[in-house]
């Protein structure tokens, strides 16, 4: 009985220092270096690191190499071994809404019923509207 308290008390702190990862990194970019910089990355499975990362985005994802997809497959955060990284988030259709990357550049779309694209904006203060 000892035994198995201790396991769950080890699996109770366990969780709470991943909930703390993912709070640490919640809008820590570049996420990949950063997690290699504060030494997290050396000490998470893969299980826990795919925990993290689901945390992070608000979704269950797939890591290959520098990329990280959603279910749907689509690239949600890009990463190179300089830094530079880029976040895309999607509407249910698949349509890209947002993108934000390391240069401070960010755009923002909406689409009607049909898929088109009706209105873009971007931090260069572009502007388009096609209503």
């Amino acid at each position: 009985m000892k035994n198995f308290i201790r396991k769950i008390l080890k699996e109770d702190r366990r969780q709470i220092y991943l909930d703390k990862i993912i709070q640490i990194m919640k809008n820590d970019y570049p996420i990949f270096k950063n997690m290699d910089l504060y030494g997290f990355t050396e000490q998470l499975s893969e299980d826990e690191l795919n925990y993290v990362l689901f945390g992070i985005f608000g979704e269950p994802v797939t890591i290959r190499g520098e990329y990280i997809y959603n279910q749907n497959g689509d690239v949600i955060y890009y990463e190179n071994s300089g830094g530079y990284w880029r976040k895309s988030e999607y509407n249910d259709n698949g349509k890209e809404i947002y993108l934000e990357n390391s240069i401070g550049f960010w755009e923002k779309k909406e689409y009607d019923e049909n898929g088109n694209i009706i209105y873009s904006e971007d931090s260069d203060g572009n502007i388009e509207d096609y209503r």
